[in-house]
């Protein structure tokens, strides 16, 4: 069950991941677009924002994947040291 649930998190983490890539594609189009300097800098930020939620959510997916390799490991160890191998 606990598996379900992890693989569930990661795929939620992938999924959010590629919306705010398809966000980055849309904003880094516009950023310099306006003629106002406020709309500009207005869209820097808006897509400096969406690179930063990007970042932390790939973080926090590597955190993920690298805590499943870990247990994985640990498993594995374990059912061999009752094997006797």
């Amino acid at each position: 069950m606990r598996y379900d649930y992890d693989h569930g998190r990661r795929d939620g983490l992938r999924l959010a991941l590629a919306a705010l890539a398809a966000e980055e594609t849309k904003w880094a189009v516009l950023l310099g677009e306006s003629r106002s300097s406020r709309t500009n800098a207005a869209r820097q930020i808006r897509h400096k924002a969406i690179q930063i939620a990007q970042k932390r959510l790939q973080t926090i997916l590597n955190r993920l994947i690298a805590d499943e390799d870990t247990s994985a490991t640990a498993e594995l160890a374990s059912a061999l040291d009752k094997l006797g191998l």
